[in-house]
Order: C-alpha cells, then sequence, then structure tokens
C-alpha cells in the first residue's frame, strides 16, 4: 500500500465519504434558518402590535406554527452539526470527547423538544394569557 509515509498509507483509500454529506446538511440547514427566519420577521412585522395575546393568537393558526416549528428544528439540527464538528476538531481525549457530544447532544434535542412542546402548546391554543394554564 505504500512505504510508511502519511501519504503512502492512505494513497488509494479515496475519500471516507462523509465530509460531502455534512457539509451539505449544514448549508442546507443554513438555508431553511434563512428562509424560515425571514418569513417569520416579516410576518411578525405586519401584525398590528407585539402583545401577547396577538403572538398567541398568530401563532396558533396552522401555517406560523408549521413554519416555526420548522424553524426550530431546523436551528437546532445546523447548532448541532456545527458544534459537532468544533467539538471532533478540538477534544482529542475519548472520555472528553464522548462527554462533550453526549452534553450537546442532550441540550440540542432538549432545546428542541423544549421549543416544539411550547409551539404545540401555542398552536393548541392551551396559553390563553400572560400565564401559564
Amino acid at each position: 500500500m505504500g512505504n510508511g509515509t502519511s501519504i503512502g498509507k492512505v494513497r488509494g483509500l479515496g475519500s471516507s465519504k462523509h465530509g460531502a454529506h455534512h457539509w451539505l446538511l449544514q448549508r442546507f440547514t443554513a438555508a431553511s434558518n434563512f428562509l424560515c427566519g425571514l418569513f417569520l420577521l416579516a410576518s411578525i412585522m405586519f401584525l398590528p402590535d407585539a402583545s401577547f395575546a396577538t403572538m398567541a393568537a398568530y401563532f396558533a393558526s396552522p401555517v406560523p406554527a408549521i413554519i416555526l416549528a420548522l424553524f426550530v428544528i431546523s436551528t437546532f439540527w445546523h447548532a448541532r452539526l456545527g458544534l459537532g464538528v468544533a467539538i471532533e476538531d478540538y477534544v482529542h481525549e475519548a472520555g472528553n470527547h464522548f462527554a462533550a457530544i453526549l452534553v450537546l447532544n442532550l441540550l440540542t434535542f432538549g432545546g428542541a423538544a423544549f421549543g416544539l412542546f411550547s409551539i404545540i402548546r401555542l398552536a393548541l391554543g392551551a396559553v390563553t394569557s400572560g400565564g401559564a394554564v
């Protein structure tokens, strides 16, 4: 396969075939974040006021609730991809690497779950005033 040099050890092995997929996922989630964020920002700007009742009523309708849910999912997925790369690049000890990825996964999945739960509560009308019901 080679004569023991670094290039000789990897020559002929080809790519690992994971980099392009990860790169595309980051670009797709970034584009999704941009489009969903742009729609939400533009639509919120046209609301009559920014009171809790107006926002709750707006996000209780299906289209804004679905786009907000997609925005939450895409944002946390994008964060998971980017921070995972940073951890892989800078955390080299196996135990620390495992712990950092575990904490990252718990925080991103937990944050996305909390965001989706909050959107579902708004969409189903469980929140009627400034306080919880």
